[in-house]
C-alpha cells in the first residue's frame, strides 16, 4: 500500500480580504502573543511570528467593531492553564467571548442593538479573571461575567460615551470619554456600579498651539519648538462648558493613561498629542506637528519606557522616546531650572501608498516586549513590524543600551537578550536626563524599524475560485491542495489550503479574471474580458499558466480582439481537449496538449446556454491495445530460448512506461461532452483526436426553463434551469427526476470528488446548497439574510467533504459539507497547544540545574527570531534571568512582574549584604572590585521603587508642575506637594505669590508664617500635633497630614491616612519622608491590607513585600497560595544570592517536595529527582517512587543533579 506522504485532511478556514469600515477599531494584540482581528462578521487570529491566520471565528451577524484579549495576569498551573479567551463585540449590540483554541463560543451577551463602543477584561482581582467591561450606546457601561454571560450591575451617565480607559496604577479610577468631555470615576469596583456620577470636566481646544496659530515676531528671543507649544496651549482641563466658539471635543481622537508613571494621561488630535498631569489638570507635554506634517491617527503608550508609538495617516509608524533635559542648577530663572518634557523622535517606518480603498486603520503592539507592532490596512493587508537597535552615534541626545540584566553584565552568548522587549533595547539614562554610570562603557544606540511580516489579503471581488484537480493513489507523493484565484484586477493569487498561505500571485491579465480552469496539478487556463465597446465586441484574453515557472502565454495565439465575450471554458477529464464557449458566436474546439485549434463551430451552430464533458473515455481500452501491439513487436525481436526470460521485464517496462504518464501524446483517447440550447434540447458530441463527430439529440424537457448549467458524473447527469429547478438523471437506469428547489436562478453546480461520491454542491443567486443525488435530498443549504450575511459569488469542492466559497464580503471560505462555520480546532492543526505550554515552561527552568538536555526543535514557543535558544542553553545564565526570560517568552504576565521585581531586589539586597560584609570583616574593595551598578527599578513600578530614585522623580515632577501652573488652584496643589516633599523653603514662596485680594490670602500668609517659624520644641510640637489630630477628625485630612509632616511625624501622618482608606496615598508619603526602617512599618501594613479577603491583592502584596527585602514572608505566601513552582525557584534564587540561610525550614523543603511532585506529574523525572534530593526526607520517598525497580538509583541520581 502506498504510503500518505501529504496532509490530505484541510483545516477548515477563510481566505479575507478588504476589512469594512466598521472594522477599524477591531484589533488586539495579546499577552499570548497573537493578534486578533476583525474582518466583516469574522474575527482572524493572526500568528504575528509566522505571519499566518491559524484560526477563524464566525458566529457573529454583523460586522465586528471591538476585540480585546483576555489578560494574562494570573498564576498558572494545571488547573489554571494559559487560555486563549477573546471577547468581540458587533455592530448589533452583541458580545461573544470565545475559546479560540476549539473555536467555539464560550458565551453571548446582549443588552441593546447599537454597536458596541468599547471593550475591557478586568485584571485587578486574583479571584475573579472573567469580568467584563463592556460600553454599550449611547451612555451606559455594563460589567458582564464572561464566563457565564451574567450581567453584575449596569450604570448609566448624562452623555454619549466614546470610550473608556483604566488606571493602570489604580484599578478603581477610570476616565470615559465623552460627547462633551471626561467623566473621572474614582470608585470604580466590580462588586457595585459607581455610587456617584464622577467628576465631569471639559476641554478647551488646543488651537492656539503652532500647528494651528503663526506665532507673532518680537524682538525678543522666543521660544521655539516644544516650549512654544506649550506656552501657547490653554488650560485644558476646566470644570465650566466650553463656549460655543471654543473647538468641540470631537477633535480629540483618543485618551489613554500613560502605563509609565501614575497620574498621566495623554490626548490624542490630529495635530498633537497632550500630556496632562491629573494632579495639576494641566498640559505638562505636547508632541506638535509641523503643518506640513502628516496627522496623527493613534497614539500607544508604552510602560517599559516613556515612549509613545504614533500612527500618522499615511501608514507610518513612528516611535517618540521622552527626553528629560535638566538645566543648570545656578540658573537664575526658574523656568530653566525646571525640566521640560520632550518626545523626541527616534525611529520611524516606511509610509504606505494611500488611495481611496487603501488607507491605515489601526496600529497595535506587542504587550510583552513592546518591541512589534503591526498595522492593519483597509485592503486586509497586515504589516509586522519589529524595531532593533544598533549601535550608532546620533545627533540628538543619546540612548544607551542597558550594560546588564538582572544585575549580571551580559555574556559573549547573551548579547540577544537586547533585542528582546524595549527596555533591554533602551536604558533608563536617557529618561532620568543623567551621564550614563561611571565604570560603565554604555553602548550608544540607534533605533530603526524592519518590516519581519506581511500577511496579504485577497483583493476586492468579485471573485473566481477553482480547485486544483483531486488527490489520487497516483499523485499522493506529489499532490498539493492549491486553489486559484481569479480577481478584479486581472492577477491570479493561488493558495495553498493545508497552511492557508498565499502560494504564489501571478499577474496574468489585464481585465477582470471571469474563469480558471486547471490541465494538470501544475498548470491551468484562466480566461478575462474588457469592458464591451460601442458595437458590445471586446478584447478576450484566454492564458495557460505554468505555475511551477510562472510562464504564461495567450493560448488562441492573435485571436481575442474585437469578438463576443467568452462565456465559459470548459477541459475534458483527461485533459486533452478545450471548449470555449461565448455568447453570439460559436464554440471553439482545441487541443490542449498541442495548443491547435480542432474545430470552430458553424455560423448556424446552436447557441450554448450550458456544457459538461463526460466522464467516461476509451483510455483504458486503448492501453490494453496499445500494450499488446508493443508487447507483440517486443517477442518478435527475440529468440523463442530468450523469450521466457526476457518476458517479464518487457511486460514491466512497458507498465512502467505507461504509468508514468497517464495520457501518453500517441494515444488520443476518445471523449464527449453534451450541451444544451436555448430551446432546452441536449445534444451530444464526440472527439477523438482531430474527429468530431455528432451524437444523438435529445428533445427539450418540459417541466425545464432554460438550463442554465450541467454536471455529471459516473451514471448521473444533473441540469439546472435559471426557475430553480434540478433534473437528475439517471442514465443507466433511463430515468429521470425533476425537483423544484424554489431558490430561483441555478447558477452552478458541480460534483464532489471521489469515486462513489455522489454529493452535488448547487449555487444559487441568495445562497447555496449540498444535495445527495443517490438519494435526490437536499443535505444543507447557506442562504443570504437567513443564515449568513453575505453573497455567495462563486463554488467549488475543495475535498471529497468541504466545500469552498467566494463571497462578496472580500473573502474566500473553506467549509465543511454542512457549511456551517469555518473554526476548527487549533489543536487538531499541529499548531500551538495551550496545553503544553506548562510542560515546555519546566523543562526551560529546570535546565539551569540537570545535565539531561532536551531538545528544543518542537518547542511551541518561537525563539529562532532573536536565536533565544542558544542564550536559554548558556551554562552561565542565571536562574533569576532564566525565570525572567521564560516569563517574557511565554507572555506571562504574573510572572513577568513578580520575576523583574524580585530579580532587582534580590540582587540590591545581596549587593548590600556583601558590602556590610566587607565592612565588617574591615575589608575594602579596590575600585575593580565593585559590583556592577544596579539600575533603579523602573518608574512605571511606582511605589515599589527604591526611595532614592522615587523621591527625585516626585521632585522633577513637581518643579514641572511649579514652571506650568496657570492659576492659583495650581500654585496651591504645587505648594502642598512641595511641603509634602520637604521643599518648604520653595513653598513659601509660593505661599507668597498669592494676591492680596484672593479670600485665601490671609491664610497662606498664616501658613508660610507657620512653617518659616516652626521649631522642633516640645511645647510648639505639641500643639501643632493637637491640631493636626482636630482637622483629621473634622474631615481635614490633607490639611493634617500636612502639618505632621511639617513637624517630622510623617509616620503618624501615614497611620492616619491609612485608618482613613488612602492607603496609595499613604505609601506615597512613606517613600518620599520616611526612613527604610519607618518605611518598612507603613508598607508592610498596606500588604497586610492588600492580602484582606475585602481586597484580595496578595499577588500585589507579595510585589510590596519583595521590595522591603521580606524574603522568608514571600516564601510563605508563595507556598500558602500553592504556588508552588515559583515558590522553589525564588527560594533557591535567595539561597544563590546569599539573602536567605539555607536550613531544614519546613517551608522550604515542603516547597521543593512540591514542585518535585509537579514536574513528576508533568512526566519530567530528572526535574523532579533533582527537586526532591532538596526536600530532606519527604523527598527521599519520592525519590525511591521515581526510581523504584532500578537498580544503583543513588548513583544514577547523583548523575544529573546539580552542575
Amino acid at each position: 500500500m502506498i504510503p500518505y506522504t501529504v496532509n490530505i485532511k484541510l483545516a477548515a478556514r477563510t481566505l479575507t480580504g478588504t476589512l469594512s469600515l466598521q472594522n477599524k477599531t477591531a484589533v488586539d494584540w495579546g499577552w499570548q502573543g497573537l493578534i486578533a482581528q476583525g474582518c466583516h462578521s469574522s474575527i482572524l487570529i493572526i500568528d504575528p511570528k509566522t505571519a499566518q491566520t491559524i484560526q477563524v471565528l464566525e458566529k457573529h451577524k454583523a460586522n465586528v467593531v471591538k476585540v480585546k484579549w483576555s489578560r494574562e495576569n494570573y498564576y498558572h498551573n494545571i488547573s489554571s492553564p494559559y487560555c486563549l479567551r477573546l471577547a468581540s463585540g458587533d455592530a448589533s449590540g452583541k458580545i461573544i467571548v470565545w475559546d479560540v483554541v476549539s473555536g467555539t463560543a464560550h458565551c453571548e451577551i446582549q443588552e441593546h442593538s447599537k454597536p458596541i463602543q468599547d471593550l475591557e477584561w478586568l485584571w485587578n482581582q486574583d479571584a475573579s479573571r472573567d469580568l467584563l467591561l463592556a460600553v454599550h450606546p449611547p451612555n451606559y457601561i455594563v460589567l458582564w461575567n464572561g464566563d457565564t454571560g451574567t450581567k453584575l450591575w449596569k450604570k448609566s451617565y448624562a452623555e454619549n460615551i466614546l470610550s473608556f480607559s483604566f488606571d493602570p496604577f489604580d484599578p478603581s479610577n477610570m476616565a470615559l470619554l465623552t460627547s462633551e468631555g471626561i467623566v473621572f470615576i474614582t470608585d470604580f469596583t466590580h462588586s457595585k456600579p459607581p455610587g456617584s456620577a464622577g467628576k465631569k470636566v471639559y476641554i478647551a481646544s488646543p488651537h492656539a498651539s503652532p500647528a494651528h496659530t503663526k506665532p507673532a515676531p518680537t524682538a525678543a528671543l522666543a521660544p521655539t519648538g516644544a516650549k512654544k507649544a506649550l506656552n501657547k496651549v490653554k488650560v485644558l482641563i476646566t470644570n465650566e462648558k466650553p463656549t460655543a466658539e471654543a473647538v468641540t471635543l470631537n477633535d480629540c481622537l483618543q485618551l489613554s493613561y500613560l502605563p509609565s508613571k501614575r497620574n498621566h494621561m495623554l490626548l490624542l488630535y490630529p495635530r498633537e498629542i497632550l500630556i496632562l498631569d491629573l494632579e495639576l489638570s494641566q498640559t505638562v507635554g505636547v508632541v506638535a506637528i509641523e503643518r506640513s506634517g502628516v496627522p496623527f491617527t493613534q497614539v500607544i503608550p508604552c510602560a517599559q519606557r516613556d515612549a509613545l508609538y504614533c500612527l500618522h495617516e499615511n501608514g507610518c509608524i513612528t516611535l517618540r522616546v521622552c527626553r528629560s533635559t535638566a538645566a543648570p542648577e545656578e540658573a537664575a530663572d526658574p523656568e530653566q531650572a525646571a525640566q521640560e518634557l520632550v518626545y523626541d523622535l527616534r525611529s520611524q517606518c516606511d509610509a504606505i501608498r494611500v488611495t481611496k480603498t487603501v488607507r491605515p486603520y489601526r496600529m497595535v503592539i506587542c504587550p510583552v516586549n513592546e518591541n512589534n507592532a503591526a498595522l492593519m490596512v483597509s485592503d486586509g493587508r497586515v504589516m509586522l513590524w519589529e524595531l532593533k537597535s544598533h549601535p550608532s552615534n546620533s545627533g540628538l541626545s543619546p540612548l544607551y543600551s542597558p550594560v546588564s540584566f538582572c544585575g549580571a553584565p551580559l555574556g559573549p552568548n547573551q548579547k540577544k537578550i537586547q533585542d528582546l522587549s524595549l527596555n533591554s533595547m533602551i536604558g533608563q539614562t536617557l529618561t532620568a536626563g543623567e551621564a550614563p554610570p561611571p565604570n560603565t562603557s554604555p553602548q550608544e544606540v540607534q533605533l530603526k524599524f524592519l518590516l519581519t511580516g506581511l500577511l496579504s489579503g485577497l483583493p476586492l471581488p468579485p471573485f473566481a475560485i477553482r480547485m486544483c484537480p483531486p488527490l489520487t493513489t497516483k499523485n499522493i507523493n506529489h499532490y498539493q491542495p492549491l486553489l486559484a484565484s481569479g480577481t478584479s484586477n486581472g492577477s491570479v493569487l493561488v493558495y495553498n489550503l493545508t497552511s492557508g498561505l498565499l502560494h504564489k500571485e501571478l499577474s496574468v491579465h489585464s481585465c477582470e479574471v471571469r474563469g480558471i480552469e486547471w490541465v494538470s496539478l501544475t498548470s491551468f487556463l484562466s480566461f478575462a474580458t474588457s469592458s464591451p465597446n460601442n458595437m458590445g465586441l471586446v478584447r478576450n484574453e484566454l492564458q495557460y499558466v505554468d505555475l511551477p515557472t510562472g510562464r504564461c502565454f495567450a493560448f488562441r495565439g492573435e485571436r481575442g480582439n474585437d469578438e463576443p465575450p467568452i462565456e465559459m471554458i470548459k477541459v475534458s477529464h483527461l485533459k486533452q481537449y478545450l471548449v470555449v464557449v461565448f455568447r453570439d458566436k460559436p464554440l471553439e474546439l482545441w487541443d490542449i496538449r498541442t495548443g491547435t485549434l480542432l474545430r470552430e463551430m458553424a455560423k448556424n451552430f446552436p447557441t450554448v446556454t450550458a456544457l459538461e464533458w463526460s466522464p467516461s473515455h476509451n483510455l483504458k481500452s486503448l492501453k490494453k491495445k496499445q500494450m499488446a501491439a508493443r508487447e507483440a513487436m517486443a517477442r518478435q525481436t527475440v529468440s523463442d530460448a530468450e523469450q521466457s526470460s526476457v518476458e517479464s521485464s518487457v511486460i514491466s517496462l512497458l507498465q512502467d512506461a505507461e504509468s508514468k504518464s497517464e495520457t501518453s501524446q500517441a494515444i488520443s483517447a476518445r471523449e464527449h461532452f453534451v450541451f444544451t440550447d436555448t430551446d432546452g434540447q441536449v445534444y451530444h458530441i464526440t472527439v477523438e483526436g482531430n474527429t468530431v463527430k455528432d451524437g444523438a439529440r435529445i428533445p427539450p424537457d418540459g417541466s425545464m426553463g432554460s438550463i442554465a448549467c450541467i454536471a455529471w458524473k459516473g451514471d448521473t447527469l444533473v441540469l439546472g434551469d435559471v426557475d430553480g429547478n434540478l433534473n437528475f438523471w439517471d442514465l443507466k437506469a433511463r430515468l429521470s427526476r425533476g425537483t423544484p428547489t424554489h431558490r430561483g436562478w441555478v447558477k452552478k453546480i458541480r460534483f464532489a470528488p471521489g469515486k462513489g461520491n455522489q454529493k452535488l454542491l448547487v449555487m444559487y443567486t441568495d445562497g447555496a446548497e449540498v444535495w445527495d443525488t443517490k438519494e435526490v435530498q437536499m443535505v444543507s443549504s447557506i442562504r443570504f439574510g437567513r443564515n449568513v450575511n453575505y453573497k455567495i459569488l462563486d463554488i467549488d469542492w475543495c475535498t471529497s467533504d468541504k466545500v469552498v466559497l467566494a463571497s462578496d464580503d472580500g473573502c474566500i471560505r473553506v467549509l465543511e459539507m454542512a457549511m456551517k462555520s469555518a473554526s476548527y480546532r487549533m489543536d487538531e492543526q499541529d499548531l500551538t497547544v495551550t496545553e503544553t505550554s506548562r510542560f515546555w515552561k519546566d523543562i526551560i527552568l529546570i535546565q539551569a540545574y540537570c545535565t539531561v538536555t532536551y531538545d528544543h526543535s518542537h518547542l511551541d514557543v518561537d525563539l529562532a527570531d532573536i536565536d533565544m535558544k542558544s542564550v536559554l542553553q548558556d551554562p552561565e545564565l542565571s536562574l533569576l534571568q532564566r525565570c525572567l526570560l521564560v516569563s517574557r517568552l511565554f507572555g506571562d504576565e504574573s510572572d513577568l512582574h513578580f520575576w523583574t521585581i524580585a530579580s532587582h531586589y534580590l540582587q540590591s539586597f545581596a549587593q548590600a549584604r556583601q558590602l556590610s560584609l566587607s565592612t565588617a570583616d574591615g575589608q575594602t574593595q579596590s575600585e575593580g572590585t565593585h559590583p556592577p551598578p544596579q539600575s533603579p527599578l523602573d518608574i512605571c513600578h511606582d511605589t515599589l521603587c527604591e526611595s532614592s530614585s522615587f523621591q527625585k522623580f516626585q521632585l522633577d515632577r513637581v518643579r514641572l508642575q511649579e514652571v506650568k501652573r496657570s492659576s492659583y488652584e495650581h500654585t496651591k496643589k504645587c505648594a502642598d506637594q512641595l511641603l509634602l516633599l520637604g521643599q518648604t523653603d520653595r513653598a513659601v514662596q509660593l505661599l507668597l505669590e498669592t494676591c492680596a485680594d484672593n479670600p485665601s490670602y490671609y491664610c497662606d500668609s498664616l501658613k508660610a508664617c507657620l512653617v518659616t517659624t516652626i521649631t522642633s520644641s516640645g511645647p510648639s510640637q505639641s500643639t501643632i500635633k493637637l491640631v493636626a489630630t482636630n482637622m483629621i477628625a473634622n474631615g481635614k485630612l490633607a490639611e493634617g497630614v500636612q502639618l505632621l509632616c511639617l513637624i517630622d511625624k510623617a509616620a503618624d501622618a501615614c497611620r492616619y491616612l491609612q485608618t482613613y482608606g488612602e492607603w496609595n496615598r499613604a505609601a506615597w508619603l512613606a517613600k518620599v519622608l520616611l526612613s527604610p526602617a519607618e518605611g518598612s512599618d507603613v508598607l508592610k501594613r498596606w500588604a497586610e491590607h492588600l492580602c484582606s479577603p475585602q481586597v484580595n491583592q496578595k499577588s500585589k502584596a507579595i510585589l510590596v513585600l519583595l521590595s522591603l527585602g521580606c524574603f522568608y514572608k514571600v516564601g510563605e505566601m508563595l507556598h500558602s497560595m500553592r504556588y508552588f513552582d515559583r515558590a522553589a525557584l525564588f527560594i533557591e534564587a535567595c539561597l544563590k544570592s546569599g539573602v536567605m540561610e539555607a536550613n531544614d525550614s519546613s517551608n522550604i523543603l515542603s516547597s521543593f517536595l512540591e514542585y518535585a511532585r509537579l514536574l513528576r506529574s508533568l512526566g519530567l523525572r530528572e526535574g523532579a529527582a533533582l527537586w526532591a534530593s532538596r526536600a530532606g526526607s519527604a523527598g527521599e520517598q519520592l525519590m525511591e517512587e521515581l526510581f523504584q525497580g532500578e537498580g544503583g538509583a543513588p548513583e544514577r541520581i547523583f548523575n544529573f543533579l546539580f552542575l
